[in-house]
This record gives C-alpha cells, structure tokens and sequence, in this order.
C-alpha cells in the first residue's frame, strides 16, 4: 500500500452549507463542525463532540434533512495540496476544510481521480486497518462556493473559468464504504 498522508482534520457539516434558492443560493461554511474521531459507515459519518456526544453529518442516512438520499454522498476526502491550490488562486479565506470534506489527507501534492480510483484504505498508527472506502466520483464545484471563495457574487462569464479550476477533484471525492469503521486524526490514508 502506497501512502498518500496522514488525516489531518476531520468534521462533519451538521447542516448544508449553501442555504437560499437558486439562482441566489449562498455558501457559509458556519456549520462546518471539526472532530477527533468519527464513525465512517455505508449510511455516512457521525462525528464524536469534544464532550463524547455524537454529531450527526447532513449527509448521513440519518440526518433530519439528509443530502444523501442516494447513498453515494456520504463521505468525502479532501487534500491539503489541493487546498494550497485554491489559496494560490482565491487567497487566505481559503483554509484547509472550508470545502467541507469530512476526511482531509496531508500531502503536499496533487491528488487525481485516476490514482484513487482502485480505493482507499484508513491504517491506524500501529498498521491496523480501520477500514476501506470506495472511490466513487470527483465532488464537482458549485456556483455558491466559487462565489463565497472569491468573496463575491459570479458573473456568468467569469464563473465557468473558476468551475472548471476547482473540477477534476480539488473539491475532493466522493466515497462510500461496505463496512463501518473509527477514524482518528493521525491515522493514514493509503491507496489499496
């Protein structure tokens, strides 16, 4: 297995993340919640709080207003290297997480859909496997986070250069897994 980093932050949306309706919906990454463990299963993530209790993720099964009626948006996995990529372009507003994946790997390079494709596994620090993920697509860019990146509204003309910037995976990927397992900051993400 071939290491791609160490996970560095972990959090759970409890609730969407672009709010109003189209074509003025707004991206606010306020309910963006960061975790040191979470429980990554076949239905989505719950997140363990700071005093033990469990947090819903939207995109959970589970949630009240689940954005994961599909089974297919559980779990995302975000890079660092990719977030150094967006600061380049869209400046400091861009932090590591404000694109909300749940699961965000240390590395400082560029991640593509075709190396992850085969899977991913998470290995606990002393090499046990927590568990494995399928790699299902790219998490594609949305006008509501282009324009909250560039702090401002998108004019038409200007919004397909940025979408085509944050496409291909640098939003992250969308994943599912068969078998539930915990995740831990620390832990790593390899390719299977």
């Amino acid at each position: 297995m071939v290491e791609l980093g160490r996970l560095v932050r972990l959090q759970i949306q409890r609730s969407s993340l672009k709010t109003g309706e189209k074509p003025n919906r707004v991206y606010d990454p306020a309910p963006i919640t960061t975790v040191e463990q979470m429980w990554v299963g076949p239905d989505g993530i719950l997140g363990r709080g700071a005093d033990g209790s469990w947090v819903v993720d939207v995109h959970h099964r589970a949630h009240p207003q689940t954005k994961n009626e599909d089974g297919v948006h559980g779990i995302s996995v975000g890079f660092t290297g990719h977030y150094t990529e967006m600061q380049r372009r869209f400046g400091e507003r861009i932090i590591p997480g404000c694109a909300g994946e749940n699961l965000i790997a240390e590395t400082a390079e560029r991640v593509s859909l075709e190396r992850i494709a085969g899977g991913l596994a998470i290995i606990a620090p002393d090499g046990t496997e927590r568990l494995r993920l399928d790699v299902l697509k790219v998490a594609h860019p949305c006008r509501p986070f282009t324009g909250w990146a560039l702090g401002r509204q998108v004019a038409p003309e200007v919004l397909k250069e940025h979408l085509q910037f944050l496409d291909d995976g640098t939003r992250g990927y969308l994943c599912q897994t068969a078998v539930g397992g915990m995740v831990a900051v620390g832990d790593r993400l390899v390719l299977v």
